[in-house]
């Protein structure tokens, strides 16, 4: 994913964010049961959901999200940089920071999102062709509402039967949030036809206006 000279764009492929043939199966995920109940301005919600590319570029069509900053999280400083992070070792999964209008957008409703078009919940620590913990789809819920609220749509996403095998993906608890380098912000607006965001992450963007047409934007929000 780090930017490199041509010559070895191929081998950065395949060391990270590797160009996978097909987009992630998607899902209609259940609307939650258990609704957010949220008011007094704008929202920050944390997604794993692995390479952050993808995660950023969904959210970033979604009404009512102001800002999709991709980072770092579950580790510690000295190693919140991307080819630390890369070698799996560190602790820390490759993160969006989502801040969102409540009024516009719920916590539960990007829950729903997330489920649907980015990240299959049924993969331990790797998503489509991308292996390693840094990879792991996880939430990283910020207060007591947005926790009771993760809790319960895994609750119901289990007992749901959309899903064929085991829901693995965990909640786990806030950590500092490192943004990541400036070359992976935006990446999929600045970087339209790079490999992996046609044969990867355009695909699922497509497939939230297709699901989502109410909260689909067209424009693509800068982080």
């Amino acid at each position: 994913m780090t930017l490199r000279p041509p010559l070895l764009l191929v081998a950065a492929a395949l060391a990270a964010c590797a160009p996978a043939a097909a987009a992630d199966n998607v899902v209609e995920a259940p609307a939650a049961t258990r609704t957010a109940q949220e008011s007094g301005g704008l929202k920050a919600a944390y997604f794993a959901g692995g390479c952050f590319w993808g995660v950023e570029a969904v959210f970033s069509h979604v009404r009512g999200v102001t800002s999709a900053v991709s980072g770092y999280h579950g580790g510690n400083r000295a190693t919140a940089n991307y080819d630390r992070v890369s070698s799996g070792v560190t602790g820390h999964a490759e993160t969006v920071r989502v801040i969102y209008d409540p009024a516009q957008v719920r916590y539960d409703e990007l829950l729903r999102i997330f489920f649907s078009v980015v990240a299959d919940p049924t993969l331990r620590d790797r998503q489509g062709p991308d292996r390693g913990s840094q990879y792991r789809a996880a939430l990283i819920p910020v207060d007591a509402e947005q926790r009771a609220v993760a809790a319960a749509y895994l609750s119901q996403m289990r007992a749901s039967g959309v899903w064929q095998r085991p829901i693995v993906t965990e909640i786990e608890r806030p950590r500092e949030f490192f943004v990541a380098e400036d070359e992976h912000q935006d990446f999929a607006r600045r970087n339209p036809r790079h490999g992996y965001i046609q044969r990867w992450d355009a695909p699922k963007v497509t497939a939230l206006a297709r699901l989502f047409p109410g909260h689909y934007r067209a424009t693509f929000r800068n982080g």
